[in-house]
């Protein structure tokens, strides 16, 4: 669901298995944290530091499909060029990208890799990041309903059965990669806690605003905010 990374195996959907799928979002992005860290350290070796990250975040885009990113410009589209709920619904849903989801992915993907160079530690940015960051839509997920144009949304089923203990245990088992990796970058578990907590509270009082609740393009969205905001909180 969160990558296009094949499976040696099938594993047929069914509306159960999505929605227990949101217990390891977080694990999948401390899995593609792992591949993005390995692959600069290689890079690294042969290129320069922005030129190793920009390598790796073309590596991110082609494992994830983009599928965060487009969540960021479909929400854009839609929150800033919609003027009721049908209209905001309506553009989020349209294949193409306007003008704000342009201007807010061009904008992510450098704002990202400038912080990635600037980074303390870019191997442990690029490690932790993604994990942290999964952690954000299942924040959103426990308190805002999921809203819909259509009821083909796999992310529908996710929504709709999603607990609490769901969200416990994703949340102690990111606390524990944190307060694992915090050692090595002062102010790790802080700059985490603003990066999903914070966005989630933020994000979600304009969805609640603009959407009166979530969709599966605004939690692609939240993804890349928390990644922006930890990698600030690790700049420097």
């Amino acid at each position: 669901f969160l990558t296009r990374i094949p499976m040696p195996f099938r594993i047929d959907y069914s509306p159960r298995l999505m929605t227990n799928s949101s217990l390891y979002f977080p694990a999948v992005g401390l899995l593609l944290g792992g591949i993005y860290a390995l692959a600069y350290w290689l890079l690294a070796q042969a290129f320069s530091e922005l030129t190793s990250v920009l390598l790796v975040m073309c590596l991110h885009l082609w494992l994830t499909g983009a599928f965060h990113e487009d969540g960021l410009a479909d929400s854009a589209d839609g929150l800033g060029g919609g003027y009721t709920l049908e209209d905001r619904l309506r553009i989020m849903k349209d294949s193409q990208i306007g003008s704000f989801g342009t201007v807010a992915l061009v904008m992510a993907l450098i704002l990202k890799a400038a912080l990635l160079v600037d980074a303390r530690s870019t191997v442990i940015a690029l490690l932790i990041a993604p994990c942290v960051a999964r952690l954000t839509p299942l924040l959103l997920m426990s308190y805002l309903p999921y809203i819909a144009s259509t009821d083909t949304s796999k992310s529908q089923s996710v929504a709709a059965h999603f607990s609490r203990k769901r969200l416990a245990v994703a949340t102690g088992y990111t606390l524990v990669v944190v307060l694992a990796v915090g050692s090595m970058i002062p102010g790790l578990l802080l700059a985490s806690v603003t990066a999903t907590l914070g966005v989630a509270v933020l994000w979600g009082a304009c969805l609640k605003s603009k959407l009166g609740g979530y969709t599966g393009d605004t939690m692609g969205a939240c993804v890349i905010f928390s990644e922006l905001v930890l990698l600030c909180g690790l700049a420097g």
